[in-house]
């Protein structure tokens, strides 16, 4: 792209950015990241566009998920391998209701920053400037640990190359064997409360067993023993993207080596913005937040930055309105994409539109509103005759309590019970494994043909 450079971002509007105080420091943390190697190669990413192109075609469905904004605190190769675990096993039941293959991306090695809807907060009448995630800020509420600190971008480096090892090594060393997962899944289901998705894990478990009798396992065939898993982030802090940005001597382009796939939030999305004319360059598959507020002409206009040759793969919208709303927005949306003929892939994200502060005063979100908004999702996909292509979770492996309800039903009085999320509520281990069984039911009861009624 002739007409981009990589710092060309700093010329235009920036919002939800720290303003570093100590120039030096940030210039010198800058300095050193850009002599680190990416941490994904330009080929990892042509790869996930092509399996997201099969997505825009209905030939693949999209699970993207993990933590809100990972923390220095909270990483450990436990954690890791706990959301992990959690994330093959809906994976493994969303591939059978879907019976195409399931894109895994997570959101992990790089999901560090967050916006805010407010650039301070107040506690007890001491007003400080807002946590904007471990990569710039700190979360204790003192006037020191919320200074933006650029050496943070060094230590969130580190992070997410240590995680990418682990996980590449889980990906590819036998974690990730088809016979353990569902392993796992089992225990899940043969819980009393889980019981109603034991038809499911058992039709999965027969599928298993004749491929078995026919000699496919994981023993002989490499596709059943290891996974292909890519990494995500919002791209927020733009001097750590253009920091690790590097020109791929293969194509001549330009790749945001920071992660496989990068993502402009919804509260970034402005088509002349900083955050806009970052992702336009760079050849890694690109998704964009729509929510309520996104307008057809907005849209427009950011398909046509974002994807200007229409390429299958490379932009995903990711539908993010709330519960009971999605009716209101999405169609319009739906259409303009039609409007413009242009390839993208629809996914939900159920989580950002149904936060609400509890009776106890923890900001929550009810599973059963996750649930109607995938639900609605896949109504108005159905009757627009488009594809609805996957969903987007912030979950994690742990037994927390943040988000209410599920068959292990967390109530409000649960919440302050394990409630250790950094920002936003998480599903649980047990609600992300239901979420998948229950969009499994839905991509079966739709895949299956109903009777014509007796006369």
């Amino acid at each position: 792209m002739s007409d981009w450079d990589k710092s060309g971002w700093r010329n235009k509007p920036r919002v939800q950015m720290p303003d570093y105080t100590d120039e030096a420091a940030l210039g010198a943390a800058e300095a050193q990241l850009s002599k680190y190697p990416p941490l994904v190669f330009a080929g990892e990413s042509r790869r996930l566009k092509d399996k997201l192109a099969a997505v825009s075609r209905g030939e693949a469905f999209l699970l993207q998920g993990g933590d809100c904004a990972e923390s220095f605190e909270e990483f450990s190769a436990d954690n890791l391998r706990d959301t992990f675990k959690v994330f093959l096993q809906m994976a493994m039941v969303l591939t059978f209701g879907a019976k195409v293959p399931v894109v895994k991306v997570g959101r992990v090695a790089g999901q560090m920053a967050k916006p805010r809807s407010a650039p301070t907060e107040t506690v007890e009448g001491v007003e400080l400037p807002s946590y904007r995630g471990d990569i710039i800020n700190g979360f204790d509420f003192t006037p020191e640990a919320r200074i933006p600190d650029p050496n943070r971008m060094l230590q969130a480096y580190t992070q997410a190359a240590a995680s990418l090892n682990l996980l590449r090594a889980f990906s590819t060393g036998g974690f990730a064997d088809m016979h353990r997962v569902h392993a796992w899944t089992l225990g899940f289901t043969d819980a009393e409360d889980a019981a109603r998705y034991r038809d499911i894990a058992n039709r999965i478990q027969d599928t298993i067993d004749f491929m078995a009798a026919a000699g496919i396992t994981g023993a002989t065939t490499h596709e059943f023993s290891t996974v292909d898993y890519y990494t995500s982030h919002e791209a927020l802090l733009l001097e750590y993207e253009e920091a690790l940005c590097r020109l791929d001597s293969t194509s001549g382009r330009w790749l945001a080596g920071s992660g496989h796939m990068i993502w402009i939030g919804d509260r970034t999305r402005q088509p002349d913005g900083a955050h806009v004319e970052f992702c336009r360059g760079v050849q890694n598959p690109i998704g964009l937040k729509c929510g309520p507020s996104m307008t057809t002409g907005h849209l427009k206009a950011l398909m046509a930055k974002l994807n200007p040759d229409n390429e299958p793969g490379r932009l995903t919208l990711i539908a993010r309105f709330g519960a009971g709303t999605v009716g209101e927005h999405l169609p319009r949306l739906i259409r303009a994409v039609r409007e413009e003929g242009a390839s993208v892939v629809w996914s939900c994200d159920p989580m950002h539109g149904n936060t609400i502060k509890s009776a106890s005063g923890y900001k929550t979100r009810p599973f059963e509103s996750v649930l109607r908004e995938v639900q609605e999702f896949f109504d108005i996909h159905n009757a627009e005759g488009t594809t609805p292509g996957g969903v987007h979770f912030e979950m994690t492996g742990q037994d927390v309590t943040e988000c209410t309800g599920g068959v292990r039903a967390v109530t409000d009085e649960n919440l302050s019970d394990r409630y250790h999320t950094a920002c936003d509520p998480r599903l649980n281990a047990s609600q992300a494994l239901e979420l998948a069984f229950l969009i499994a039911e839905e991509l079966i009861e739709r895949r299956t043909p109903r009777r014509a009624a007796a006369v």
